[in-house]
């Protein structure tokens, strides 16, 4: 069972996720206590493909308390664990269609720290005030049927 640490809502705002794929993460030993404690934050963080190799660029995992001098630096830019296939079709599939790879969520699995990516392509701004639009009336509806009943 995976225990989902942190979520990244403006990426299903501002994208339409296409696909995902798991990786994993290279962590500092401070870093795995910190993201555990729930100490991170994906709000302005993406992935790139460099050299055959994906890396995670931006995500903020805060300095652990007790960590003193073994702390790291928050943004660093960190190693994504991912298949030699999945690395070779995401990097096609960007440098083709001018896709994006937006890390979704982070969680843990059998004790692994995992990141959710999302292949996403960005949304205009009309496509993102029809979602609120729709999101507003599916509350409207669930308000109304949860009153009628009472």
């Amino acid at each position: 069972m995976d225990k989902i640490i942190t979520k990244n809502k403006k990426a299903y705002h501002d994208y339409h996720v296409l696909e995902t794929f798991e990786a994993g993460i290279v962590l500092k030993g401070t870093e795995v206590k910190s993201v555990k404690q729930g100490r991170i934050n994906l709000k302005d963080s993406y992935a790139k493909i460099k050299d055959g190799e994906a890396f995670l660029i931006n995500a903020h995992i805060s300095p652990y308390k007790h960590g003193n001098v073994y702390n790291h630096d928050p943004t660093r830019t960190r190693k994504l664990l991912l298949h030699r296939k999945e690395i070779d079709k995401l990097f096609g599939k960007i440098k083709e269609k001018g896709l994006t790879l937006v890390p979704l969520k982070v969680y843990i699995k059998n004790g692994l720290v995992k990141v959710e990516l999302g292949l996403c392509k960005g949304k205009k701004e009309y496509d993102k005030r029809e979602d609120i639009k729709r999101r507003d009336l599916e509350r409207e509806l669930r308000y109304e049927s949860k009153n009628r009943y009472m």
